[in-house]
């Protein structure tokens, strides 16, 4: 199955004769690809707090709203991650980044891994750079995003904006990539792989 984006292929579906070369076995090969993605973890420090931006949507394949990490997929064979996630973040929360103020938490990983996350690897060959964003703001800022509805109409997306206490962000979504991101932020900061944090 082919599911086209305008003129380009958007996602495939397709089975795989693959076999094990020592054993001669057969090896499960139904496939979902849909490429490159990339996730961004906003933590916004205010007043002593540290928040966190999340989207919400409708997940039609879990049948819920999912709380989630900005993200999206790569849509150009540039391979831009960055301004990728840059582009996604502002898409989905009207939040302007900084290209220099981004950390790639996923370049910290053993480079034997590709320094990408697979969320769903026996079916999908969506591989994941995860980012952090880190930024000082007023009460006003945080206020002014809760709630907000953005997306691109256009194409569907009905979002809408929360910002979420950091502290309490991993009971309160479900979404994997916003997990794998604190793991990442949580172990980077413990071994002192940040940067610091601008003023």
């Amino acid at each position: 199955g082919v599911d086209m984006f305008g003129k380009r292929i958007g996602f495939l579906k397709f089975k795989a004769d693959v076999f094990d070369r020592e054993t001669g076995r057969k090896v499960p090969g139904i496939v979902f690809a849909r490429g490159p993605a990339v996730a961004v973890l906003i933590l916004l420090e205010s007043e002593g707090e540290t928040y966190a931006v999340l989207t919400e949507q409708v997940r039609v394949p879990v049948g819920k709203l999912i709380l989630e990490l900005p993200a999206g997929m790569l849509n150009d064979n540039k391979g831009d991650l960055v301004g990728t996630a840059v582009r996604e973040v502002e898409e989905e929360t009207g939040i302007h980044l900084n290209l220099d103020d981004m950390v790639d938490l996923t370049a910290f990983l053993d480079p034997s891994t590709g320094c990408r996350v697979f969320p769903s690897p026996g079916g999908c060959d969506e591989e994941i750079s995860l980012f952090l964003y880190r930024g000082n703001v007023s009460k006003e800022v945080i206020t002014q995003l809760q709630g907000k509805e953005t997306g691109l109409r256009e194409h569907g997306e009905l979002i809408k904006v929360h910002v979420a206490s950091y502290e309490n962000l991993w009971r309160m979504t479900a979404d994997a990539k916003a997990l794998m991101a604190i793991a990442l932020f949580e172990m980077a900061k413990k071994e002192g792989l940040l940067p610091p944090l601008r003023s």
